[in-house]
């Protein structure tokens, strides 16, 4: 996952390094979080095993990390890159995921996390407290805030025995703060 923070800085998630890196516009590394080549061991919680995303928040600089192909996490960090908090575990409840690929943070701070192999959006403030959850969008996979104020959400097609069927993913939903 890459992503443009407010001082047009480049954030790359690099799930086979387990590293997020920070890039300036013209490529010069910045900053590196996490130990290229050693992953968290698997479920642990703690930070990387395979993350798929970084964003900033536009208000605080703060980086917000999902961690979603081996520990179901989001992990803020402050600018400098020290952690400030992790939230998730594995499971369907709220505040759980399987796979959080994607995230956005809005004017706010609100964070959306794309929760791909629930269908569903999760928001949270900030601090990892659930607000709501947004059901039946089919594997969110990518997500962006536009100019608008409205979350753009990537639906990915496939699955096992409805890799064709017609209505599931490849489609972009745009929807309002409030999931409608």
């Amino acid at each position: 996952g890459i992503s443009i923070g407010p001082d047009d800085s480049v954030f790359c998630a690099d799930d086979g390094t387990h590293t997020i890196t920070k890039f300036t516009p013209d490529g010069k590394l910045l900053m590196t979080i996490g130990t290229p080549g050693v992953p968290a061991e698997k479920w642990s919680g703690k930070p990387f095993n395979r993350p798929t995303h970084a964003v900033v928040s536009f208000n605080t600089g703060d980086i917000f990390v999902s961690d979603g192909y081996g520990n179901s996490r989001v992990h803020r960090y402050t600018p400098e890159g020290t952690l400030v908090v992790s939230w998730g575990e594995p499971g369907i409840d709220p505040g759980q995921f399987i796979r959080p690929h994607n995230r956005a943070v809005d004017s706010e701070d609100r964070v959306y996390v794309a929760d791909r192999e629930c269908h569903r959006v999760q928001v949270f403030d900030a601090d990892g407290r659930f607000i709501t959850m947004w059901n039946n969008i089919h594997r969110p996979d990518g997500m962006t805030i536009g100019p608008d104020g409205h979350i753009y959400v990537g639906e990915l097609n496939g699955m096992a025995g409805v890799d064709d069927a017609p209505g599931l993913g490849h489609r972009v939903s745009v929807l309002n703060t409030n999931g409608e």
